[in-house]
């Protein structure tokens, strides 16, 4: 005759029988001589069957590892085939931009050098400016017909430069005016030529020449190109840049 309770023995062992009942299960198993066999057999066939489950469980490195495999989008045929061609027309437009860079910044870098080749020479010579004269419109006049473009010059009164004079240059083959300005014990050369095509492509902003460390800073206005460049101060370079941005915008 089968034991009632032998009914009870998987709910035991899974602990989930009430309270009241666990306890009754507990004495019933100290006397009962079927139930208490049967019930280590199958706490045994259950211990088994869990140590061999964990035997060929994965690795939590390996579970993560499947489920990245089966969210990731698998690649279509032509990508995998066309992969090696995007990757390296991605390395060649890489280094085509950074050549570019390169070859922009170098071109900037050779004209700031070959302007302060112009205003060393200027500094140097016995004559600098062809027109002498503090007076803007003294200077300004002296440029028309000898230049394609006018331009104005700001009223230094009251402001640490004091204009010097001008005179006639050439940069690449173009003809442009230069400017001679004093502050403190430093002359500023400001070089203003029409903006072409290859003047375009220079950087704006400030710069610092390798020659002589002189600072520099250049923009464009009006169709012109403005370059201002001397071994004064990079605060009193800005400052001259704005009086003549200003200038420029009257």
């Amino acid at each position: 005759m089968t034991c009632p309770w032998s009914a009870k023995l998987d709910r035991y062992l899974d602990s989930e029988l009430p309270d009241d009942e666990l306890t009754e299960m507990e004495a019933h198993l100290r006397s009962c001589p079927s139930c208490a066999p049967e019930a280590l057999s199958r706490l045994q066939l259950k211990r088994v069957t869990q140590a061999v489950g964990h035997r060929f469980s994965p690795s939590p490195e390996f579970r993560m590892k499947i489920e990245q495999s089966m969210s990731a989008p698998k690649p279509r045929p032509w990508m995998v085939r066309w992969a090696p061609a995007f990757a390296a027309a991605a390395a060649l437009a890489l280094m085509l931009i950074s050549v570019g860079v390169w070859l922009q910044h170098s071109r900037s870098e050779q004209a700031l050098d070959e302007l302060a080749d112009l205003h060393v020479a200027t500094l140097a010579s016995a004559n600098p400016v062809d027109v002498v004269s503090t007076d803007r419109h003294t200077v300004k006049p002296w440029f028309q017909g000898k230049l394609p473009f006018s331009f104005n010059l700001p009223e230094l009164q009251g402001s640490p430069f004091q204009l010097l004079g001008g005179r006639l240059t050439y940069f690449q083959q173009n003809p442009g005016a230069q400017l001679l300005f004093e502050v403190g014990k430093h002359r500023i050369s400001a070089f203003i030529f029409q903006n072409r095509a290859e003047l375009s492509r220079l950087n704006s902003g400030s710069s610092l020449s390798r020659k002589l460390a002189f600072s520099s800073e250049t923009w464009t206005e009006g169709g012109l190109r403005y370059f201002i460049i001397g071994d004064a101060s990079p605060s009193d370079i800005r400052g001259l840049s704005e009086f003549l941005r200003s200038a420029a915008r009257s």
